[in-house]
Formats: structure tokens, sequence, C-alpha cells
């Protein structure tokens, strides 16, 4: 049994994070708000929420690069603000806007960040400059902004870390680099590594991520499996009928119903939650269902959905005396 520095028993084996009831204020601003988050090892977690959620903030903490107001944030056991040095052995990080050397060349960069972060792989280097098609030698002053965005994921990537931090880490990448990407996150995962992905592709989130965590005002709005989280979303349902199925206007749980009447037979579009949608069939049926097509929500839905419902809206500030 391990022992943190307070000789508080830890667990023998730590969670790649574990964040609990984080808060932080920048003067009246909350950033953070009591806001947990568990990342087991071997796990890619996509983590979602607006801008201005707190998720960067949350990022910052994990590297020790900002104070909390108050909870406790540790990486493999470690405390990220009183044991960051031994935090960033274990850590990779790819920010959402990368600030790079204009003098240097696109390669010379790529060894600066390698040595900063405590070496890496010069191997894995080449290869990765070869499949995300990086022109190294050129200085980093002439580079857009998806190619600064390659220097800082071949930099990440070509070093062995336990937890890769990945904020926004595909901004400016085309679909072909966006592949790239992919195959390389899957490839880390498959040795067991921990990945935190921060993204606003949620086409991204859902192919990658094994769990997600939703940010809202600094709030943990919800934490699950996809699976999971869509089983509480509503379904999406098309149904074709040969008379129109008026026992569904007076149907529990089915919401935002629209009916059109097409060559004779009628085709209803409408929301159902999955634990409903064997109450809806016998309606349908008696109505002479024809065809059925019933769609799981996307992420985006999952997404929405959660947002709208997981926090209260906050009271208005009152006015302050000046």
């Amino acid at each position: 049994m391990q022992h943190d520095t307070s000789g508080k028993a830890r667990s023998e084996s730590p969670l790649a994070i574990e964040a609990t009831d984080l808060r932080k204020s920048f003067g009246a601003t909350r950033a953070l708000d009591g806001f947990s988050l568990r990342v087991a090892p071997g796990e890619v977690h996509g983590f979602l929420g607006p801008n201005g959620a707190g998720k960067s903030t949350t990022i910052r903490a994990l590297l020790g690069q900002l104070k909390l107001s108050s909870g406790e944030c540790r990486i493999f056991g470690h405390d990220c603000w009183q044991e960051s040095v031994a935090v960033h052995r274990r850590v990779a990080y790819v920010p959402g806007d990368v600030a790079l050397w204009d003098g240097l060349s696109g390669g010379e960069c790529i060894d600066v960040l390698m040595r900063l972060q405590g070496g890496g792989d010069r191997r894995r280097r080449d290869e990765l400059i070869d499949r995300f098609d990086l022109d190294v030698r050129k200085r980093t002053r002439s580079y857009s902004k998806g190619n600064r965005q390659k220097v800082a994921l071949i930099a990440a990537f070509s070093k062995d870390a336990d937890l890769y931090l990945l904020d926004e880490p595909t901004s400016g990448l085309d679909p072909l680099m966006e592949e790239a990407f992919q195959q390389t996150v899957r490839e880390i995962k498959m040795t067991g590594k921990a990945i935190l992905l921060s993204s606003h592709i949620l086409s991204q989130v859902e192919a990658l991520c094994d769990r997600l965590t939703i940010i809202r005002r600094g709030q943990t709005v919800a934490s699950d499996t996809l699976e999971r989280l869509r089983g509480r979303t509503t379904l999406q349902v098309l149904a074709t009928t040969e008379r129109s199925p008026e026992a569904m206007l007076r149907a529990e749980n089915v919401l935002q119903l629209v009916t059109e009447h097409v060559d004779g037979r009628t085709k209803s579009t409408f929301q159902v939650p999955p634990a409903a949608l064997n109450d809806v069939m016998p309606i349908l049926v008696s109505a002479g269902l024809t065809g059925l097509t019933v769609a799981p929500p996307s992420l985006d839905e999952v997404f929405l959905s959660n947002y709208r419902e997981g926090v209260k809206p906050e009271p208005e500030p009152a006015a302050s005396a000046r």
C-alpha cells in the first residue's frame, strides 16, 4: 500500500487521472465548481464541453500549471501541484493552439519539444513525420496552423508516456490527417496507455473514446460510456403504417411526433426513450406497420440532451457595490 504526503493510504493501482471536487476561481468567475474526473489506465476518455466550460482549466490543473482553490488532483497517484515533476515524467501534452520558434525548422522544433518532455523514440519520430506528411525542413514561420499542430502531435506521440493529455489536438488538420491521428491514438491505446481527449469534433470522440465526461460551468454533467449515455437519451424512430396511428397522439413518452401521408400510407417520425419503445410498438402494429427504422442517438444528440438537462441555470449575480 502506498501513502501520499498526508499519510493517507492510496490504492496499489492508482487511476491515470483522479480529480475530486475541483474548485478554481479567478476573481468572481468560478472556472471549476466541484468538478470530478476519473480516467483509468488504458482508457481513451472523451472530455466534452463548450468554450468556457472549464476544460482547459482542468487540463492546466492536471499539468500543475495552476493551483486549485480546493479539491484533489492526482495523476497515477501523484499530486499534480506538489509532485508536478513526477507527473510530467509520465505525461505527454498537446495544446489546441501551438506556438513554435519561428527561426527553427519543424524538425528542430520537434527535437526541442521531445527534449523538454524528457526525450522520445527517434524511430517513432521519423515514422510519425511520414504519417503526418510534415516537411520538417521548412522554418515554422511558414507553417499553417495545421502544420504547427502536427509538430506538437509528433513530439508528444514520440514519447512513451503513460498518459496523453490532448486539448483540441487536431485543430486545423485536414480529414486525411485526422485519419492519421485516429490511427495513432488506436495504436497507443493497444499498448495500454491512457488518453484524455478534449475535442469539439464529436465524431472523433465517438470513434475513439471508451468513456466520456461532459462539463458545464465547471461542474460534471455526465460521465459514463457512450452506450449508457445513449440509453438515457431518446431514440429516433421512423415508422410507415397503412393507417394513421392516431393513438400515438395520446401515447406517453412520444416526443416530436410528425406524420406525413405519402402514396396512401402514413410516415411517422418521433422520438421515444429506449425503455418506452415496446409500449409504442402495439400502436404501430395495430395501424398496419409496414416499415420501421430505429436509430440510436448520435453523440451530438447525447451531448445536447445531457448538457441541457445536466445543470440548473445559475441565478443572476447580485449587482456589486462600487
